[in-house]
C-alpha cells in the first residue's frame, strides 16, 4: 500500500507541473505515479474549457489509456514530429537535473518523446532526489530478448550488478516495445554517467537506458513544504531552486 503522505506529494507535484500547459500545446505525456495526476489535471483543465486545441503524445500504453478516458486528444509523433513540452516523472535526480528513468518500464519511448519536445519538465516527490546517480534507484537497461545473457558480463565489467527485470508473479517484464529491462545497480553510485551512457549506446543489443542527461529544464519536487520548482540555468551551470 503506498504512503498517504508520498501520495499527497505526488498529487501536488503533478497538479503544479499542469499550470505549465497551455492552450495549443503538443505535449509529451509521460508515464509513472507521479506524473498520473498531471495527465489527470490537463484533463479536467479541458473538461472546464480552461485549456483548449491541446494534443498529447503518450509515451507508453498505459498513459494512452489514461489519456483517452479523460477526453484529452492525442497523436502519435509520426504526425506531431515536434512538440512544445514532455512532463514526465523520474526515478532519481541529480542536483545538476540529470535524470535516472525506467522503472515504469517506458524509457524508450520516453526519452524519444522528450527528444522531441522542445522542453522537459519532471515531477517527483523529494525522496528521488539524490547526490548521485545510482544511489537509490537501479539504472534500468533495455535490451533485445535475443542473446539478452550476453549482456551480464559486459555490464558487470561496467560495475554493475545486472538483474533481469520480472514482475511479482516471476515472468519476465517486457515492455511495450518488446523489450527485457535489465536492472542495474552500481554499489557506490554511477562514478561518470555520461562515459556510461557512451558506453552503453555502442553496445549491440543494447537498445537504450535509463540516463537523461541535459535534457530536463525544471523539476518539479513536493515535500512537506510544499512545491518546489528547481530549474536548470544552462547546460553547465548548477539548476537554481
Amino acid at each position: 500500500m503506498s504512503d498517504p503522505v508520498v501520495e499527497a506529494q505526488k498529487r501536488e507535484a503533478g497538479e503544479a507541473a499542469a499550470a505549465l500547459v497551455e492552450s495549443g500545446m503538443r505535449i509529451g505525456l509521460g508515464t509513472g505515479s507521479t506524473v498520473r495526476y498531471t495527465i489527470e489535471a490537463i484533463g479536467r483543465k479541458l473538461t472546464r474549457g480552461e485549456l483548449h486545441d491541446v494534443i498529447g503524445v503518450p509515451t507508453s500504453e498505459a498513459s494512452d489509456r489514461l489519456a483517452r478516458s479523460l477526453g484529452i486528444p492525442l497523436a502519435s509523433l509520426a504526425e506531431l514530429p515536434r512538440l512544445d513540452l514532455c512532463i514526465d516523472g523520474a526515478d532519481e535526480v541529480s542536483p545538476e537535473l540529470d535524470l535516472i528513468k525506467g522503472l515504469g518500464a517506458a524509457l524508450l519511448r520516453e526519452k524519444i518523446v522528450a527528444a522531441a519536445s522542445a522542453r522537459l519538465a519532471i515531477v517527483i516527490d523529494a525522496g528521488k532526489r539524490v547526490s548521485r546517480l545510482g544511489t537509490r534507484a537501479p539504472l534500468p537497461v533495455a535490451v533485445l530478448p535475443f542473446g539478452w545473457q550476453s549482456q551480464l558480463p559486459f555490464l558487470a565489467e561496467l560495475g554493475a550488478v545486472p538483474e533481469l527485470r520480472r514482475d511479482a508473479s516471476g515472468e519476465i517484464v517486457v515492455t511495450d516495445d518488446g523489450l527485457f529491462l535489465l536492472d542495474c545497480r552500481f554499489a557506490e553510485g554511477i562514478d561518470d554517467p555520461a562515459a556510461l551512457e557512451r558506453a552503453l549506446a555502442m553496445r549491440p543489443g543494447i537498445v537504450e537506458c535509463g540516463l537523461f542527461l541535459n535534457m530536463c529544464e525544471r523539476v518539479f519536487v513536493a515535500g512537506d513544504a510544499g512545491v518546489t520548482e528547481l530549474r536548470r540555468r544552462s547546460s553547465t551551470a548548477a539548476p537554481e531552486a
